[in-house]
């Protein structure tokens, strides 16, 4: 009966471990296929590639996370008229969590897209064939953070500036935000098991 049980959790375990992986790994796969979207698109046009910055993609995951519950529309994303972007009424609550603030994000762009299931042709033309091209044309930009949740996906540009540099002394967000409630999640099982099979 023991064995039974063992492998019953052993099982269980591993089948949770690999439903999460998965789950992080197609959101990461939207997000590096961008990446390498833009920095091709920007290639063809004879500009540098943006180098990926850990604070910018915290802000851009964080406000991802807020735009998941508003509908597509062709008035969102790249299709919105400027003036008429989302506003963040807890902006600088986001920033906080990113260690960053308004000075040193000054001179970076936010850049939201809303498509559905984030079909990636239509993610990349949704930046480089729409109002936004004309931030991926610009060389001030050195940096940049993607973060997505459901149809939404969010572009942060940064500058090599201090005022867009988002890394206010450091490009490395804290150890304890990388990490992420899933894997602490996956801790606390991992560790609860061990109790259980004990």
């Amino acid at each position: 009966m023991a064995y039974f049980q063992r492998f019953l959790i052993l099982t269980l375990l591993l089948h949770s471990i690999f439903c999460i992986n998965h789950l992080l790994v197609k959101c990461d796969d939207e997000e590096d296929g961008l990446l390498s979207g833009i920095n091709s698109y920007r290639a063809t046009v004879n500009l540098t590639t943006l180098t990926q910055n850990d604070r910018a993609k915290c802000l851009a995951d964080k406000l991802a996370d807020q735009l998941k519950d508003r509908p597509c529309t062709n008035t969102t994303g790249s299709n919105t008229v400027p003036g008429t972007e989302p506003e963040f009424a807890n902006y600088p609550d986001l920033l906080d969590k990113c260690h960053l603030n308004v000075t040193t994000t000054r001179d970076g762009a936010v850049l939201p897209a809303c498509v559905p299931n984030l079909d990636a042709g239509l993610v990349i033309s949704n930046y480089t064939r729409s109002q936004y091209s004309s931030y991926l044309n610009d060389t001030k930009y050195t940096g940049i953070g993607i973060g997505s949740e459901d149809d939404w996906i969010v572009v942060v540009l940064t500058t090599s500036t201090p005022e867009g540099g988002y890394s206010p002394g450091s490009n490395d967000v804290n150890f304890v935000s990388k990490i992420g409630p899933m894997k602490y999640s996956m801790v606390l099982l991992v560790a609860l098991l061990l109790l259980l099979w004990a």
